[in-house]
């Protein structure tokens, strides 16, 4: 299932991506005089209890004549988690990647975080701040938490993620620079495009096969497969469920491959005006466009 977080008469929706539009789930429900989650992250802590509301939903529009589906083309796109306990990302965790940044493949994961003040949803504007040139894009899988989750084995892992999305980890490299941790340089207001579906594991038959590529205005400059990931998937989820409990909604970005602009000889920086498309295999197109402040 592709599930949506957008915005409609002022208020924030759920709605799920079906072959012919979006159907909001919310309207569904009230028509049918059914329950559903009032929120995103509502829908991915409730579990099963959420996925028997939704499939029932699903049931009763198909048997309705007429019912009104949104056009994904006019929809106001939210991120499709707004409020994530943690959001902790994992830097240089493809091998081509650490290579070109000049720095070591790692022995372990390098994390970092990002914060909900950075999220924004697919076809948002990115605001450039004033001052900051060496802006920069990263195509990641980013990977959602469904249930609280503890000291979980690698091999279990996987069963402890809700669904994963696309994320953008827009990065200010002179900022990044400014000491050993990057924080300053990755959590700026706007700076995490996340979206534009969040897709349940069912249909993801394997995270560590997919394609995932990003163009800029057109250029492609990222082309790899999750393939080429340093950890794994499984193997970030277990050793962060060492230290800290995972929550349901908690975002995980899991790196990024080769051909961001900083590994260029003379860095193509983003600038007012450019559109950046990140694509992950299955996972849709996340496209964001560059404005000044």
């Amino acid at each position: 299932m592709k599930y949506v977080s957008f915005r409609k008469d002022g208020q924030i929706r759920i709605g799920v991506r079906m072959a012919a539009g979006i159907i909001d789930l919310s309207a569904a429900a009230g028509m049918l005089g059914l329950d559903v989650p009032a929120s995103m992250e509502e829908l991915i802590a409730s579990g099963e209890t959420s996925r028997k509301q939704v499939e029932a939903i699903l049931h009763g529009v198909s048997n309705a004549e007429g019912f009104p589906l949104l056009d994904e083309d006019h929809l106001e796109f939210l991120p499709v988690v707004s409020a994530p306990e943690k959001i902790i990302c994992v830097g240089l965790n493809y091998r081509r990647h650490a290579q070109e940044s000049g720095m070591s493949v790692p022995d372990a994961p390098v994390y970092f975080s990002k914060y909900a003040n950075s999220l924004i949803g697919h076809k948002a504007d990115v605001v450039l701040p004033d001052g900051v040139v060496e802006n920069d894009y990263e195509v990641e899988l980013a990977v959602v938490i469904g249930r609280p989750t503890k000291n979980v084995s690698v091999d279990e892992a996987l069963d402890t993620v809700f669904g994963y999305t696309i994320g953008n980890d827009l990065s200010a490299r002179e900022l990044q620079r400014r000491t050993s941790q990057w924080l300053y340089g990755k959590a700026l207001d706007g700076y995490l495009p996340l979206g534009p579906w969040l897709v349940t594991v069912d249909e993801v038959s394997d995270p560590q096969n997919l394609q995932l590529r990003c163009t800029v205005n057109g250029e492609l400059r990222q082309n790899s497969n999750t393939a080429d990931m340093v950890f794994s998937v499984a193997e970030i989820i277990s050793d962060l469920s060492r230290i800290m409990t995972l929550q349901p909604g908690d975002v995980i970005l899991t790196g990024t491959p080769e051909g961001v602009a900083m590994g260029m000889p003379s860095p193509p920086w983003l600038k007012p005006g450019d559109v950046v498309v990140c694509e992950i295999e299955g996972l849709g197109r996340l496209v964001n466009r560059m404005v000044a402040h």
